[in-house]
């Protein structure tokens, strides 16, 4: 149990794709820091030094907000606010909340936070760049083509041909929650995917498809939770499959040959530490109907809503929401 004397700053919203994921993690983390003792204030950095009244604001959809710029986190995250709180509680996802610019911002001010540091969090939200780290370290991850740009989609078209072929996956380079992500299933719709997906990244990334099951592992305190299966009955785990419809089964543990989910525990805490990740984190794999699996991506603030992952694996050992949040505070101060 905490000490009601610590300050956490909880950072919600933000001014990424997943604005509202982060609400929806948030309110979860809020309410289990508030039921643990801490004592703890709201910020989000979208807003700048014009934050909302009430702590309900925080958590409302505004879709229409449109007042967010980079320039708003540094007015809020530099000032002298700050320097009360004894840990920030990182609950933003995605942009700039996840890929590393929060994190340096938050190290030159000597501030200690949740989740990975500056240079893993970099990495993982790149996935790009991460799938170089997982291959040299001897992790699977299926094979793909980068574009860097949307004027070569025409080339890499030639080349996903020729290299996978179709289906295949298309999805934004530096995106997560499946924002952007698309399933191509022929040569007719690549184009009008990869265009789509440079909505919302300056690179995209076509990952060759692994067809079999979806599978994700949690890591906590350096360790490995048990192999969770996801069975979507759209049969694709899209944004509205993971937040809003409900319509998911989960599975843990996984209902797969033992040895497998072995190698793919290892093969998690491998990406975890190939990444330099701290704190917590949760892997995703595909597995193949021969037992071979693949690391699609690392998240290093996986969500925590109600539909989120990483809580159902830690409740499968007997640790509750409120629990697994005050070992991630716990960690967090003792790095």
């Amino acid at each position: 149990m905490a000490s009601g004397k610590l300050k956490i700053l909880l950072l919600v919203g933000g001014y990424s794709s997943e604005r509202e994921v982060s609400k929806m993690s948030s309110i979860s983390i809020y309410k289990a820091l508030i039921e643990l003792g801490y004592d703890v204030d709201l910020m989000d950095p979208a807003y700048g030094k014009n934050q909302p009244t009430e702590s309900d604001l925080y958590f409302k959809k505004d879709y229409s907000h449109n007042e967010i710029s980079n320039k708003n986190i540094l007015n809020v995250l530099s000032s002298e606010a700050l320097k009360k709180y004894d840990l920030i509680f990182i609950g933003l996802h995605g942009g700039a909340g996840e890929d590393g610019k929060v994190q340096s911002i938050l190290d030159l001010a000597g501030k200690k936070y949740t989740g990975s540091g500056v240079l893993s969090s970099a990495l993982a939200m790149d996935k790009y760049l991460s799938k170089l780290v997982l291959i040299q370290n001897g992790v699977p991850t299926p094979d793909w083509v980068y574009i860097a740009d949307v004027k070569s989609a025409e080339k890499a078209f030639a080349e996903v041909k020729g290299k996978f072929g179709f289906p295949c996956v298309i999805k934004p380079n530096d995106g997560g929650s499946t924002v952007g992500l698309t399933i191509c299933k022929n040569e007719d719709e690549f184009i009008r995917n990869v265009e789509f997906a440079f909505k919302y990244s300056p690179a995209v990334l076509v990952e060759e498809f692994i067809p079999g099951k979806e599978l994700t592992v949690g890591i906590l305190e350096d360790k490995s939770l048990p192999v969770l299966e996801i069975v979507p009955n759209s049969g694709f785990y899209d944004y509205e499959a993971k937040y809003e419809s409900g319509n998911t089964q989960y599975l843990v543990p996984a209902p797969i040959n033992d040895n497998v989910a072995v190698k793919i525990r290892e093969a998690a805490l491998l990406a975890f530490n190939s990444l330099c990740c701290e704190d917590y984190a949760r892997i995703d794999f595909r597995l193949n109907e021969k037992g071979e699996f693949y690391c699609l991506e690392v998240n290093t603030l996986p969500g925590m809503t109600s539909h989120s992952l990483v809580p159902k694996m830690a409740k499968h050992i007997g640790i509750s929401f409120n629990e697994l949040i005050d070992k991630i505070v716990l960690s967090a101060l003792n790095d």
